[in-house]
């Protein structure tokens, strides 16, 4: 029989003893201390989740807010304006009319962002909508550009700013990455940056993609534009004014949209135009030097409905409001008070609207305009010109 080998035995007892501590040790720092000197010794492989057949990397919500902010703020850019001086007439209670100048200090007005290192940065055409005025942009650093040139989009709403990157001589502008807008999904994470309120520059904020496809009129009359702007992203990341021109961003750093709107009397409702949109125009304006011109024929108008047709014993259509003086449409005999029914054979209802059907086309293309005037029809026809 063999003999019991008590040293063996107690020595047993003691290493076990201490690796229990070691594991008790262990799991208190991890769980109070926040400290795993494995981790130091053996890093940990950075998992992966399967979602819908795609491997996607278990992201900390924080963290990508923090590297995108840090990685993209540097291209993010403030717009100033600055008016000329002018004298105006201001009334007092106290004093009556008396003389004052208005105009003559920068003010922040909008948002911007690099698109290549040469100086050349997108925004909103509405930002810089005023031709008389003198712009600067202003990078986070603090360092200012004057604007040299400005080129605005004329079918949309945006703008291709020019500075020279020599006005900082040892400085290198930084651009940012544009992404893809085509393959966008509602409930998608995005960041927005830009200078809030005119005031706020480099603010973030966050949210998803609340809608596509949507439509929207941006702009008011009072600020000397309107316009309709179509398939656009709904976010309800914070967007005030200021924003505007600003970059929406995905969970990559990659912009998929400009912010240019915020739904007025709403909260948590703003726009920004697909990437795609932009990457199409800054492509073709790269190549020759400006952007596709837009066709213009000429006239203001009011689309009639059916009910409103059936009502008023007419037809469906363009009803023309004006004329513009000097246009393809004047040119071509269109006057106030005709109806355009249809343009090239293209009915023009609720589904099918004048501005659909010209955008279609480009200056110098001729069209064929069907007219109702005063119970009898007419055709026309009109070589579409360039909208300026």
């Amino acid at each position: 029989m063999k003999r019991f080998d008590f040293k063996s035995f107690i020595v047993g007892i003691l290493i076990g003893l201490v690796v229990f501590s070691f594991l008790i040790t262990g799991a208190f720092l991890d769980r109070v201390v926040k400290f795993s000197f494995l981790d130091k010794i053996l890093p940990r492989e950075e998992k992966n989740l399967r979602v819908g057949g795609v491997d996607q990397k278990i992201l900390n919500e924080e963290s990508v807010v923090i590297d995108v902010a840090e990685k993209a703020s540097p291209s993010v850019v403030t717009v100033s304006i600055k008016t000329p001086q002018q004298k105006v007439l201001e009334f007092s209670p106290f004093f009556g009319f008396r003389q004052g100048v208005q105009g003559g200090e920068e003010q922040d007005i909008g948002t911007g962002f690099i698109v290549s290192e040469d100086g050349l940065i997108v925004t909103n055409k509405h930002v810089v909508s005023n031709a008389q005025a003198s712009y600067k942009v202003i990078t986070k650093d603090d360092k200012e550009y004057e604007v040299k040139e400005i080129n605005r989009d004329p079918s949309n709403d945006l703008a291709i700013l020019k500075i020279n990157p020599s006005d900082h001589p040892g400085t290198k502008l930084q651009a940012l990455e544009l992404g893809d807008s085509s393959n966008l999904k509602v409930g998608q994470f995005v960041i927005a940056i830009g200078t809030a309120l005119g005031e706020f520059r480099h603010t973030v904020t966050t949210g998803v993609i609340s809608g596509l496809g949507r439509g929207i009129v941006a702009g008011s009359v009072y600020e000397g534009y309107v316009e309709r702007l179509d398939n656009v992203i709904q976010t309800d990341a914070a967007i005030n004014p200021g924003n505007s021109g600003g970059p929406l961003l995905n969970s990559a750093g990659q912009v998929i949209g400009i912010n240019v709107a915020v739904a007025q009397g709403a909260q948590n409702i703003g726009f920004a135009i697909p990437v795609n949109v932009i990457k199409d125009s800054l492509s073709k304006f790269k190549e020759t030097g400006k952007f596709p011109a837009k066709p213009f024929l000429g006239v203001r108008y009011q689309m009639i409905g059916k009910q409103t047709a059936i009502m008023n014993d007419v037809p469906q259509g363009a009803y023309v409001v004006e004329v513009v003086s000097g246009s393809p449409a004047e040119e071509a005999g269109v006057k106030v008070d005709d109806i355009i029914t249809k343009i090239d054979d293209k009915k023009l209802d609720s589904d099918s609207a004048l501005a659909d059907i010209i955008a279609s086309k480009k200056p110098g293309d001729k069209v064929s305009l069907d007219i109702w005037r005063d119970g009898q029809s007419l055709n026309l026809s009109a070589t579409l010109g360039e909208a300026e």
